[in-house]
């Protein structure tokens, strides 16, 4: 599943390094590593007990807790797909080529179904362009990235997957709160059949963790729910409303691919500013410099149109000198904020840009 981030959904995508053979309890990972053998359903069941007093803790009823706890089951295919991810920190500095990924992501097939979604749904786009001050083609572009369309969007039950991840142990208490938050859902109405995703719990059109639903999710289409498993105009409000809160400016572009000179010099442009999160995607980027200040030094919109010469823009060349290069905006890291990747960032930008063409 495409975008697991945040924002709390790349740390769920990132949880990585196996969990302990006999796991401890909140706030101990322990120090020795499992194997998916060593983890199974009498010892999820054993260890339910200290994730059912976590939700008693947070507030869920105890009618619900009733209702769900003796159904649970270990997914061994959760925990084999969370200890497949890639651990630790990577000592390689070496970088894959962007185009790969873009020829994967921004392909003829998302283009087309994405400009049939925009067509379909261009009233209401607009109408939540203008609650949310966000572009419309970026939410159908995300919507495309995510699940393609409402295509893919995962089929594993989220309560078992988030309550074997919470028992596993790496990052326990992430999954002890997005299994108490699926709980949350539940109160509000919608059947456990429903709230289905990826093995790390991202769900619905949008692929939000549930704690991000709780807190984001908003109702689009006026009938008094926000359904992001079934209703397109909720599940669009509802990025809208992510990359609102996450600082999102009304009326500027994401980005501009822009040509680079051979003889550019690039000493000068390196940041020195270290990102709090995901620092070594910020680090890719150049010093931030006006609109005007990037034209003055040469380079040129390959579209040939421009943001506004006071906008502020970062340059990245994710493939390298010599080839296409982009400016990149402050609403560029809001779409980092949803992922933070910048092939996955990019990509989004970029099927934008062609959904709307």
């Amino acid at each position: 599943m495409k975008g697991i981030s945040m924002r709390l959904k790349a740390l769920a995508a990132m949880a990585a390094i196996a969990a302990v053979a006999a796991p401890a309890g909140f706030g101990s990972g322990g120090a020795a590593v499992a194997q998916v053998a060593g983890l199974n359903q009498s010892g999820f069941e054993a260890w339910l007990p200290q994730l059912r007093a976590e939700a008693e803790r947070q507030g869920v009823s105890p009618a619900t807790i009733e209702q769900v706890f003796p159904t649970l089951q270990f997914s061994a295919r959760t925990i084999q797909l969370d200890q497949a991810q890639p651990g630790g920190v990577s000592n390689s500095n070496a970088i894959p080529p962007f185009a790969p990924y873009k020829a994967r992501h921004v392909n003829a097939a998302l283009i087309a179904r994405g400009r049939d979604r925009y067509a379909a749904h261009i009233g209401q786009l607009n109408a939540i362009g203008r609650r949310y001050g966000v572009a419309p083609s970026v939410l159908v572009a995300i919507w495309g990235h995510e699940t393609s369309y409402g295509a893919v969007t995962g089929d594993f039950d989220l309560l078992n997957s988030l309550a074997s991840l919470a028992y596993e142990g790496r990052r326990r208490q992430l999954f002890a709160d997005e299994f108490v938050a699926t709980l949350k859902m539940l109160e509000r109405g919608f059947p456990r059949s429903r709230l289905k995703g990826s093995w790390a719990g991202a769900t619905g059109y949008p692929q939000f963790l549930p704690s991000v639903y709780l807190r984001l999710g908003v109702d689009g289409d006026g009938d008094g729910r926000a359904d992001i498993w079934t209703s397109q105009d909720d599940a669009l409000a509802s990025i809208a409303n992510y990359l609102s809160n996450a600082g999102w400016k009304p009326g500027v572009p994401w980005g501009v691919a822009v040509t680079v000179s051979a003889g550019f010099n690039r000493g000068g442009l390196v940041t020195r500013l270290v990102s709090p999160r995901c620092p070594r995607v910020h680090e890719r980027h150049s010093q931030w410099k006006t609109i005007a200040e990037w034209r003055r030094l040469g380079l040129v919109a390959q579209n040939g149109r421009w943001p506004a010469d006071t906008e502020m823009a970062s340059l990245l060349e994710p493939d390298g000198p010599g080839r296409t290069a982009y400016l990149l905006t402050t609403n560029y890291r809001t779409i980092l904020d949803y992922n933070c990747s910048n092939f996955y960032a990019l990509s989004v930008g970029l099927l934008a840009d062609e959904v709307s063409r």
